[in-house]
């Protein structure tokens, strides 16, 4: 055989390489930079982008964190009040303390009622147009002894004469634009005098209500004697009105000296307060028959009631005592169960320094004002029972205090005829730490409970805002949805691994992936319209199943062990799963048909009184069940798919080694496999639990988002997430709840932040302990 003689090429003689480009892998490209330089510069700038991509994800975490800590903060921020300059008032013409104080809702224009007459006043800061304001308006020229004015929206006012006479005053503010200027026209309407009682006598004490067709008013007369007058206007055939009068002498079902009444907004109930310290309640809604419906000892001490008034909604009751005690009082069932009900004092609050004299409710919200004779002006919150605000004017004691229409301002009238005007800066007196986590008496409720309830048809609907029953709905979905996923997934990812065959596992690990990519919005339609159904329908057949088929699948797995060895060889390995599914179609389909049966021999013939008669349970079409499926169908891809690689990514050579020294595939399984792949499994784990924490559409669609606190089965939840996607559509921004619900979103977020970290700490010590393995 010939050979060719070996030519050396230069570098192999001893000449030099020309230069770097001289090699065929370090052409120049382009006459300008190398290949190795352009996989540098593409490496670089890779390394570049993925180093900005992750800062990035974790700027704009922090930046949702930080907006979402922005929006929240305003919740507990405290309220704030803000003096304007006072204003002199013209001296009065008498002596008399009978004085009443008003504003309007734009907090420009005051009215004050003194001697008989109105007074009209521009406040402080306010841009008054060049209309007209009428400086005083004459009410009456007797002597006037008492002043009230009606509870709820509007202006409405009573004088109350030296004899015996009530004369209704009605305050409108109207307000038009002309150009840029907006005009405040206020109008006044005196009604026709009203006796409150047959014999003329000097009212000392008076409370007024006024309804579509009723005028109410509780006068006590210098005699101690206290009279419920109704006024009613009824409709003539022929267009003209006819008014009655009926007139009840009170005094002999309340003993003792009264020394404070009112009436509630509806007209329809009563309260008297005695010197003794005893607290009447009376049921007005029959004028002609009034009934004293319970007497309550308010004060322990025999100190006497010196202020009522009933917050909005007529439900609670604030009292105020001589000593400076103020307490929230509402009826309150006796017994569970019963209707029977008692006044129970639901609130206490702070006391004050001395006696208490003025209550003014707020027309927005379970908020009030109170006064003292030390002059002291406190805001408070009935829900919430905190003092909010503690004012001390300088100006001395104080004879009369409205709190505006708005809730965000105040006025008063001081012992030396000064005007005084506060801008109240309060959005969020309802929210604080308790009402948020902790049981809070609610107006209605028999104790103190935590309740989500944001919103009613009512306007004087109390709202509660308690994030507890959401926060244990969200572990309840989560626990359940976990409780049937985990041992599922786990244990598909270590059959799949360890003993399916490589051909099957080929067809059945991507398919179970692909059920991560299903669209929740649609599990939860299924769930909610389809499966919630089937299972009420069939709930007996689906306890049977529960019982029958682990026992069935084990009797068929023991009979396939005793099958003589000839025949289980014949079965390719890793396939005799599917041996199986036949097996497990019989049962379930024969346990649907015979769902009567199952009713009958487990529940007596009828399930749903079985349970809620021996166990106390009550069934819910959407419930917890449905919910734990579907939730359960969501995250077991996710679970399967990592802990599966986790368990395939053992090192192959260890197992064979572990098998070749004796030991079994379940003790490999247990004693290596297992504990080498434990970090992963642990991730999947954690991965699916937050999975499940923040679902949000399946949890909205398949219960009935009812925020109750139950670990039955059967019943429904809310979730934080849930919450949140049904209320946001109906929170108006800014307000307390749109706040809340970002607070709520906030919590998730914290949660899930601090479970993941824990869930990467643990991680790393199981693989650095394994890492050995």
């Amino acid at each position: 055989m010939n050979v060719p003689p070996f030519t050396p090429t230069p570098a192999l003689q001893g000449e030099p390489p020309s230069g770097r480009g001289s090699f065929p892998n370090s052409t120049l490209v382009g006459g300008l930079f190398s290949r190795r330089q352009i996989r540098s510069i593409t490496d670089g700038f890779t390394g570049f982008i993925i180093k900005t991509g992750g800062i990035g994800i974790i700027l704009c975490i922090l930046g949702m964190c930080v907006f979402l800590v922005k929006e929240v903060i305003p919740l507990f921020q405290p309220s704030r009040a803000t003096s304007t300059e006072s204003i002199s008032l013209s001296a009065p013409k008498t002596t008399s303390t009978t004085v009443l104080i008003g504003i309007d809702e734009q907090q420009e224009l005051a009215y004050v009622l003194r001697d008989g007459s109105l007074e009209f006043v521009f406040l402080a800061g306010a841009t008054p147009a060049t209309q007209e304001i009428p400086s005083r308006t004459l009410v009456t020229d007797e002597s006037v002894t008492a002043v009230t004015r009606a509870l709820g929206k509007g202006h409405y006012l009573a004088v109350g004469t030296e004899d015996g006479r009530i004369i209704p005053v009605a305050i409108e503010f109207t307000h038009e634009f002309r150009g840029n200027d907006r005009l405040i026209s206020p109008s006044v309407t005196v009604g026709t005098p009203i006796m409150a009682a047959p014999t003329p006598q000097p009212i000392t004490k008076m409370a007024y209500q006024r309804t579509e067709s009723d005028v109410r008013i509780a006068a006590l007369l210098q005699d101690q004697h206290l009279w419920l007058t109704t006024s009613r206007t009824t409709s003539r055939p022929d267009g003209t009105a006819a008014a009655s009068i009926t007139q009840v002498d009170l005094t002999p079902t309340i003993p003792g000296r009264i020394t404070a009444l009112t009436l509630g907004s509806r007209a329809e109930i009563l309260a008297v307060g005695t010197a003794e310290g005893n607290l009447h309640h009376l049921d007005v809604a029959e004028p002609a028959r009034p009934v004293l419906v319970e007497t309550t000892r308010a004060s322990e001490q025999g100190k006497a009631i010196t202020a009522l008034a009933y917050l909005m909604g007529d439900r609670s009751l604030i009292v105020g005592h001589e000593s400076g005690e103020l307490s929230v009082w509402t009826p309150v069932r006796e017994h569970p169960g019963t209707n029977k009900t008692h006044m129970a004092p639901i609130h206490r609050f702070a006391a004050h320094q001395s006696a208490v004299t003025d209550i003014t409710i707020s027309q927005r919200d379970k908020g009030f004002i109170t006064t003292d004779t030390g002059g002291e002006i406190r805001l408070h919150h009935s829900t919430s029972e905190q003092t909010l605000l503690t004012l001390t004017p300088q100006q001395g004691g104080l004879r009369n205090t409205y709190f505006s229409p708005k809730a965000d301002g105040l006025v008063s009238v001081t012992e030396d005829n000064r005007l005084i005007h506060y801008h109240i800066a309060n959005p969020y007196p309802e929210i604080t730490w308790a009402t948020l986590f902790s049981p809070v008496w609610y107006e209605g409720y028999d104790q103190p409970k935590l309740v989500w309830q944001s919103s009613s048809g009512s306007d004087d609907f109390e709202p509660k805002f308690s994030l507890t029953p959401l926060i244990f709905g969200t572990i309840k979905g989560t626990v359940y949805a976990v409780l049937l996923a985990v041992p599922l997934a786990v244990l598909a990812a270590i059959y799949t691994a360890m003993f399916m065959h490589p051909n099957l596992r080929a067809k059945i690990k991507p398919t179970i992936e692909i059920m991560a990519a299903l669209p929740t919005v649609v599990l939860g339609f299924l769930a909610g319209l389809w499966f919630a159904p089937v299972l009420e329908r069939n709930f007996p057949a689906m306890t049977g199943m529960v019982l029958v088929l682990p026992l069935v699948i084990a009797v068929a797995a023991g009979f396939y062990l005793i099958l003589p060895a000839s025949f289980r060889h014949r079965i390719r390995p890793g396939v005799e799963a599917l041996l199986m599914m036949p097996i497990i179609v019989a049962v379930v389909w024969g346990c649907l048909e015979t769902n009567a049966w199952w009713e009958s021999f487990l529940f007596d013939g009828h399930y749903k009184p079985w349970l809620e008669s021996h166990l106390g349970l009550n069934y819910d079409q959407r419930n917890a069940v449905v919910v734990g499926v579907a939730m359960g169908f969501a995250i077991i891809p996710i679970i399967y798919s990592i802990s599966e690689e986790a368990l395939s990514n053992v090192p192959k050579n260890l197992i064979a080694g572990s098998l070749a020294l004796g030991a079994t595939r379940w003790q490999t399984l247990a004693h290596l496999v297992l504990i080498s792949a434990s970090p992963g499994i642990f991730s999947a784990l954690m991965i699916g639990f937050g999975r499940a924490v923040g679902e949000t559409m399946i949890v909205l669609m398949a219960t009935g988002n009812t925020p109750i606190m139950d670990w039955s089965l059967f019943n429904g939840f809310r979730t934080l997430s849930a919450n949140i996607a049904v209320e946001i559509p109906e929170a108006p921004q800014g307000g307390t709840l749109y706040r809340t619900l970002f607070l709520a979103g906030l919590l998730l977020f914290m949660a899930t932040f601090a479970l993941n970290t824990a869930a990467e700490l643990i991680r790393q010590r199981l693989r650095s302990k394994y890492s050995q393995f």
